[in-house]
């Protein structure tokens, strides 16, 4: 027969082959033989964790559809008024005049030849965006054009990739075919890594899965203050180097000892050869988010945060030794009238659950004055620790004890088992594209959300405790008139 030259050849490679192995070699091919069945349970056990977690993760995605189908994230409004949106389309004009009212895109190599109009239909995405920003928030709860955003993000071609003046680290813009752009930061940081305690928060890379996360806790918290940010995977030769005008960032390119091409740019702190970002060997995981209005058409003012830190590795901030501290803020335009103070609460609560100690400084639309919500930008350097919690984030809320209503029923709600914030999380970040390399956030630092979102609610009780006994004002701001529950 013709399988029998075959079956004596491998009977003689077998005997050889034994006879050849070396001094405990048939010990590790017995041992080998004997796991073999242990090993297929492994495998077993595997297949089954990857179905425990497909199955927890459809549970979460309904629990975020709930929470979002929810009352209190449904709370009906009356219609905008003219003065609160920050742009304006012209009104439609006459034939005559029509010509002058479009906006017809220059030649410019790679960007689409495009014709707008008042007509929202022929609008990009990120140009609805604009439109939509109003005095109270940058998006509505269910808006129709944030998945289309986000999607064009994520997935268009790049074509110009600048560097952004300013700051402390390496930031880009990204250029898009409809003349959209985006604000590009590099991973730095590996999700397991805990921001080393010996640093001081000034001293803390940022970190491209907190500006996503940020985006994403923001709009779980009801407070659509944050721009729409998503993950990217990018070629760093395809989609920087080679179509970079910058010739300041094209000259810090080079390739690594192992292969990977890197590159740092120029900023003040980390942007040098020792703290590039390098691809792997050519793709980069970066945060991009949208750009809001150029400064030309939408001025922004800069407040300086009256609980800012020294920044300084032996001085105190006032608010540090000063337990009546508030008292004065209080009586301190802009945190005098209105809802400034309590929008300010708010953004104390989202820092403290994503323990971000980088808030010295916060923007608000000029237009809008002093009654307009906070624009809640830079958190780059948030969701760096999961092991510690930062106390003294929270300073401001324990020395003033003022929260707005909305704000602290939606944090009791997320509190609940059906809408645990930990899950609600977990179902939001998987709708990013960055999610199929690898969750955006430890489960270390989900765990960690919960834990602080405990934190806020028991102080917020300390504060109605110490309020009432001291018989001094409500501890909520009542921003639902007769709506409760």
């Amino acid at each position: 027969s013709s399988l029998k030259p075959l079956s004596l050849s491998f009977f003689s490679f077998s005997i050889l082959f034994l006879c050849f192995l070396p001094t405990g070699g048939l010990d590790f091919l017995m041992a080998v033989w004997h796991e073999l069945p242990a090993r297929g349970g492994m495998t077993a056990g595997i297949r089954q964790q990857g179905a425990n977690q497909t199955e927890r993760l459809e549970s979460d995605l309904l629990k975020l559809k709930a929470l979002f189908d929810h009352p209190l994230y449904n709370i009906p409004t009356p219609s905008i008024p003219e003065d609160d949106w920050l742009l304006k389309v012209k009104p439609k004009a006459k034939e005559s005049e029509r010509s002058s009212l479009m906006w017809v895109s220059a030649s410019q190599e790679g960007y689409d030849e495009v014709q707008w109009n008042s007509s929202s239909e022929s609008h990009p995405p990120w140009l609805r965006f604009h439109l939509g920003i109003t005095r109270w928030e940058l998006y509505p709860q269910h808006d129709p054009n944030m998945e289309l955003l986000t999607q064009q993000i994520a997935t268009q071609r790049i074509v110009s990739a600048v560097q952004k003046s300013g700051g402390t680290q390496l930031k880009l813009v990204m250029s898009f075919p409809n003349y959209g752009q985006a604000l590009f930061k590099p991973m730095k940081q590996e999700r397991e890594e805990e921001t080393n305690y010996n640093l001081y928060y000034f001293s803390d890379f940022e970190r491209h899965n907190a500006e996503i996360a940020a985006f994403h806790l923001d709009r779980i918290l009801g407070y659509r203050r944050v721009p729409p940010a998503v993950g990217r995977l990018v070629d760093v030769v395809k989609e920087i180097k080679d179509i970079t005008t910058d010739r300041k960032l094209a000259k810090t390119f080079f390739t690594s000892p192992v292969g990977n091409v890197c590159f740092y740019g120029q900023c003040s702190y980390y942007c040098s050869t020792e703290h590039a970002v390098c691809g792997r060997p050519l793709n980069l995981e970066a945060s991009l988010a949208v750009m809001l209005p150029d400064l030309s058409l939408a001025p922004r003012r800069s407040w300086r945060s009256p609980w800012r830190r020294s920044y300084s590795r032996s001085k105190l901030a006032k608010w540090e030794t000063e337990p009546n501290y508030c008292s004065t803020i209080k009586k301190t335009a802009p945190y005098n009238k209105g809802t400034r103070l309590v929008d300010f609460m708010d953004m104390v609560i989202l820092d403290f659950l994503m323990s971000n100690m980088d808030r010295h400084h916060y923007e608000t639309f000029e237009k809008f004055g002093n009654s307009t919500s906070l624009l809640h930008l830079d958190n780059g350097r948030a969701f760096g620790r999961h092991s510690k919690d930062e106390p003294s984030i929270l300073v401001p809320l324990q020395q003033c004890c003022r929260i707005r209503r909305s704000t602290w029923l939606r944090l009791r709600l997320l509190s609940l088992p059906q809408y645990h914030i930990s899950d609600v999380m977990r179902a939001s970040l998987s709708t990013d594209a960055l999610h199929k390399v690898a969750p955006l956030l430890t489960e270390p630092h989900l765990a960690a959300l919960s834990r602080r979102l405990k934190t806020v609610l028991d102080t917020v009780s300390l504060c109605q405790k110490q309020q009432k006994e001291a018989g001094r004002e409500s501890v909520f701001y009542d921003d639902l008139g007769s709506l409760e529950k």
